[in-house]
């Protein structure tokens, strides 16, 4: 797709890594809005970054926008609460110091009414990038058309639409507010998948409106193996399997317990299981099961990138049995570490992953228990070589800012 104009700008929506701040590790969405991030940062084109705050909008120069990613990285840690955050971010000082620091380096502090009119400071021909599904509001993105800018907006996945069963109960009709101003607004769709693509743009269609879509998958970064970085006393020498991602009732935590449950049943060596992930708003029926510490079972939270690559370095199986993705990094990171894989057979992951993984049914408790015994007793190899299928964060952003 070719771009309508010269790009003279680019900025970048990062309202959800300023949100995401005291958390201790980062969603893959965080992981793709600071992928972009940093990439912006070493381009020569100005760059801008827009924040949505609880008092309206701030507009950051460059040096701001270096603020968050240093805030992501916690290379910085701000340690000043300025008077609107002590009134407005009560409940999360860690966002309201945040904000504070920000509020300091802003170009343009304004309500959202007047959004259009505070981001005058831009030259013409900016481009604006949103990748993580917060400030998507029909008032935001009108302004910033009014100003004149391009809009892609990235829409990871429709689930909260398609299966909200597995959702926040407030989460499907919020997402229904941002995809209708997606729709109404957006200049440019950025999908992951073809997949994804089809089923956003069939919601997009019942809204009354498809804007021009491109699919970019995302690239893969891996952090370099750090067995140190591990929590002291670990031991790896015994086969082992890991669950990577935040325990909700989408990633499927429950069927792994059951596995696990008749795995040590069987009387024989039992390999242990990594629940690597924060805890998010799992029922209180799989937090009852987790905290009951059962056999094999050990939760890890707050591990560095480094130390989640060492676990995967040396796994038997990185373990996805999840009812729905839109993308499915951590498997595609595991691919990238040449882990062996097991997943569900979703068509996220056979548009990227292909043949590399094993495919089985998210419901399906006895083909998890047979192929796991099967995996304790195979080389720790013999699933290695996927790494050539997978794709790079250069073509992704290539593909993007070549559609802007």
């Amino acid at each position: 797709m070719a771009a309508s104009a010269p790009v003279t700008a680019h900025v970048i929506d990062l309202t959800r890594l300023v949100s995401r701040q005291g958390h201790l590790t980062l969603t893959g969405i965080d992981r793709v809005e600071l992928a972009w991030l940093s990439h912006l940062l070493t381009l020569q084109t100005p760059l801008f970054a827009l924040v949505r705050t609880s008092v309206g909008c701030l507009l950051l120069p460059r040096v701001g926008a270096q603020a968050v990613q240093d805030m992501a990285l916690r290379r910085i840690v701000p340690d000043r609460l300025d008077l609107l955050s002590r009134l407005t971010r009560r409940g999360n000082p860690a966002r309201g110091r945040a904000e504070s620091l920000l509020r300091r380096l802003a170009l343009a502090r304004v309500p959202v009414w007047a959004l259009a009119r505070g981001l005058r400071h831009l030259p013409k021909g900016a481009v604006y990038l949103n990748f993580g599904h917060s400030n998507l509001s029909a008032p935001v993105l009108s302004a910033l058309g009014q100003a004149g800018l391009r809009r892609l907006v990235m829409v990871h996945d429709c689930i909260p639409l398609d299966h909200p069963e597995f959702s926040r109960a407030d989460a499907p009709a919020a997402f229904a507010v941002k995809l209708a101003a997606v729709s109404a607004h957006a200049d440019v769709v950025i999908h992951l998948t073809h997949a994804t693509r089809a089923g956003t743009e069939a919601h997009l269609a019942r809204l009354g409106r498809v804007p021009p879509g491109i699919v970019a998958p995302l690239g893969v970064s891996v952090a370099p193996p750090d067995p140190t970085a591990l929590p002291p006393g670990l031991d790896l020498t015994a086969p082992y399997f890991v669950i990577l991602g935040t325990i909700e009732p989408r990633k499927n935590h429950a069927l792994l317990l059951d596995v696990w449950e008749r795995l040590a049943k069987t009387g024989g060596p039992l390999p242990r299981l990594f629940i690597v992930g924060g805890r998010g708003w799992a029922g209180p029926d799989l937090l009852a099961r987790l905290d009951a510490d059962p056999p094999g079972v050990i939760e890890l939270r707050g591990l560095t990138d480094g130390a989640v690559s060492a676990l995967l370095a040396g796994t038997h199986g990185l373990l996805f049995p999840s009812h729905a993705e839109g993308f499915g990094l951590p498997a595609i990171e595991a691919a990238a570490l040449s882990a062996p894989l097991i997943c569900s057979d979703l068509p996220v992951f056979r548009e990227i992953l292909r043949d590399y993984p094993v495919y089985l049914r998210p419901d399906d408790i006895y083909s998890w228990v047979e192929t796991i015994k099967r995996k304790v007793g195979e080389s720790r190899f013999a699933d290695a070589g996927a790494g050539q299928v997978l794709p790079h964060w250069q073509e992704h952003f290539r593909a993007v800012l070549t559609g802007a």
